[in-house]
């Protein structure tokens, strides 16, 4: 259950956060009872810290009553170091490819097991993508996740191998299967998805690296990949390699992503 930090002698600060972190991608508008029992707090308390924290603009209350996350903190969390160095950087990259293709494009990381979005840019409404800015997703079903799965340590490869569930009937439920693909990553240096994700969408994905260190993945989703893999997988390399290139400063050869 999110937010489930709500213990006997909680400070406020971690029933706020419990309350803040009952939201999540299923749970995107929620009553004041769900988030009282999604945050493990009484209705009366978890009213008053709602109504700080709509005061605040943590949280908004819509026209039908339920809450949802308020824009202060979108606004808040633009200014982390892993939005406003990397995803600044990249933009221009990501505009490039986005003119070029026409097709959705991601920016991406990893966060503990999951991959986590930085910034999308929205390609023909035909093709089903689940993704949002902000939006954490299974490594194992995501092109971008491949990439950073196969890049991430042997701990967490093994965590996300122990624990792979079905999004779709074609998404990699094996670990034997899925080892294998990622070691084609490694070899190869891009990864694939065909409709591991979402029904009617496939995506191929590339690492990003400053220096050697593979940092971040840049995807692109498209409905299939029989023609064109090579063209978009030489286009993404020379974009992740310019994104490589801008996250250290040319003249100081200081880390410019943090």
């Amino acid at each position: 259950m999110a937010g489930n930090v709500s213990k006997a002698g909680a400070t406020v600060t971690s029933r706020s956060l419990a309350l803040i972190g009952a939201f999540d991608a299923r749970h995107r508008r929620l009553s004041l009872s769900q988030l009282a029992e999604r945050a493990e707090l009484p209705v009366p308390t978890a009213h008053r810290l709602v109504g700080e924290l709509v005061a605040w603009g943590a949280l908004s209350r819509t026209s039908s009553g339920e809450y949802v996350v308020g824009r202060r903190l979108w606004d808040v969390g633009l200014l982390a170091p892993v939005n406003t160095g990397l995803r600044q950087l990249a933009s221009p990259y990501l505009h490039d490819l986005y003119g070029a293709t026409l097709a959705t494009v991601h920016l991406a990381v990893r966060e503990g097991d999951q991959v986590l979005y930085l910034d999308r840019l929205s390609g023909h409404a035909s093709v089903p993508v689940v993704s949002t800015i902000g939006s954490r997703l299974p490594m194992h079903a995501t092109g971008v996740g491949k990439v950073l799965l196969a890049h991430a340590p042997p701990a967490v490869q093994a965590d996300v191998l122990a624990h792979l569930t079905r999004v779709t009937p074609y998404t990699i439920a094996q670990p034997g299967i899925l080892r294998r693909q990622l070691a084609r990553v490694l070899r190869d240096d891009y990864a694939t998805t065909v409709e591991e994700m979402s029904l009617g969408a496939c995506s191929v994905a590339v690492p990003i690296r400053r220096r050697a260190e593979v940092v971040a993945s840049l995807g692109i989703v498209v409905p299939s990949l029989k023609k064109d893999r090579a063209k978009l997988v030489a286009a993404m390399q020379v974009a992740a390699r310019g994104i490589g290139r801008a996250l250290v400063d040319p003249s100081t050869s200081v880390d410019r992503f943090h």
